[in-house]
């Protein structure tokens, strides 16, 4: 570790054993303490991600808006990268380099630096979380692989990110979601605050069914509280029913989505099937043999 901190010079080893910690400052320390002659145009070819990226989705109409200011002014900062066995790793600068290649660019100016795993973790976490917002998924598991990689606590982990410890407790708490109950939030179909509650229930099927009840029926934050406090207070209360009533909705509603090829809800004695498009409803009619005659 010596040898890492002293490669990142005095400067960065300040940083990163500082409390709290500011990307802009990291850079900023990074591009200040980096001669012109130590810039590197660097392939864009031989540069691969952060393989800490916590961001998996890249908006492509901001990407298009910044490769076409590069088009117009040029890149005006260097990314950051770290040489590896093969080319080189991206610690900071990936919508850069993105854009750059989307503008043409077949090489790009990068200052090279040594980081060890745990500051590139640190360094692509707070990048994307202080300059970008992260879809709430994304951010969970990004602060869960940094406290499992880095061993340290969710307290220590919200000093330096700049957040409540029961913020990072709550949005940690989203890697136990379903991955299906995820892709709804990364959606927007589901808001964080409903996911948050969902996270704290254990049966996933009851979740699952729940997460699409709250989209179908427009549930409230509030409502869903009281329908979660309820339905758990009966499951305690119904300790003589071998198979509980929402696990065989489950089986009800996985068999009619593999038939129909949408997901439904079963609750309250009713059946809700979502459709897209008239077109939609019209094939779900055909399927389960619904003819309507006249004009």
């Amino acid at each position: 570790m010596e040898t890492k901190r002293k490669a990142l010079g005095k400067g960065l080893e300040q940083l990163f054993n500082s409390e709290n910690i500011n990307f802009e400052d990291v850079e900023k320390e990074i591009v200040d303490s980096t001669s012109d002659k130590d810039i590197k145009n660097i392939p864009i070819s031989e540069i691969r991600s952060n393989p800490f990226q916590p961001r998996k989705r890249f908006d492509q109409e901001k990407l298009q808006e910044l490769a076409d200011s590069i088009k117009e002014h040029g890149l005006f900062q260097p990314i950051i990268v770290k040489k590896s066995i093969k080319g080189y790793e991206l610690v900071a600068g990936e919508r850069r380099t993105k854009a750059a290649e989307l503008a043409g660019y077949d090489k790009i100016p990068a200052i090279v630096k040594d980081f060890s795993d745990q500051e590139m973790l640190e360094v692509a976490l707070l990048e994307n979380i202080q300059r970008e917002d992260l879809n709430p998924i994304e951010e969970a598991e990004a602060y869960d692989q940094i406290i499992k990689k880095s061993g340290i606590t969710q307290e220590e982990l919200a000093k330096k990110v700049y957040k409540s410890r029961s913020y990072i407790t709550n949005v940690i708490g989203l890697v136990n979601l379903p991955e299906e109950v995820k892709q709804l939030v990364i959606d927007n179909k589901l808001s964080m605050a409903h996911a948050k509650i969902l996270s704290k229930l254990e049966d996933r099927d009851y979740v699952i069914s729940l997460a699409y009840r709250i989209i179908n029926e427009g549930m409230s934050v509030r409502t869903l509280e009281t329908v979660v406090k309820g339905e758990e207070i009966a499951k305690k209360h119904k300790v003589n029913r071998v198979v509980p009533l929402n696990r065989i909705y489950s089986v009800y509603e996985n068999a009619l989505r593999e038939k129909i090829g949408t997901r439904v809800t079963i609750s309250a004695k009713k059946v809700t099937i979502p459709f897209d498009s008239d077109e939609d409803l019209e094939r779900i009619l055909e399927i389960i043999n619904v003819n309507v005659d006249g004009e």
